[in-house]
């Protein structure tokens, strides 16, 4: 584990890149990780989503699958593949702080 600069906060992150104390996270932060893998701003949309998996994190102490993410939030999935394209499951747990969904590569 080691340590890194974001929205000028020190934060700790695995080798991955993906925080590993999710009480380090904040909406700064969350923005500034969109920006690195260029999701651009963060709209009404990407915050419902992020929004319910630090909720969901709280909830169940792991971060939640697509799957999961779909039927219990109401976003469709296609909605978010647009909203965070290729990686859905990867990109959402890293904007919002959280380890990386079990399954994911």
């Amino acid at each position: 584990m080691s340590t890194q600069t974001i929205a000028g906060q020190e934060v700790d992150v695995n080798e991955e890149g993906f925080m590993t104390d999710p009480s380090q996270w904040n909406k700064e932060i969350a923005a500034q990780l969109a920006e690195q893998i260029n999701l651009g701003a963060l709209t009404d949309e990407h915050w419902k989503v992020i929004d319910f998996l630090r909720a969901d994190f709280e909830e169940e102490g792991e971060t939640a699958t697509l799957r999961r993410v779909s039927k219990r939030s109401g976003v469709p999935t296609k909605d978010l593949y647009r909203l965070f394209p290729k990686k859905p499951a990867k990109k959402m747990a890293y904007c919002a702080g959280l380890p990386k969904p079990h399954g994911c590569i």
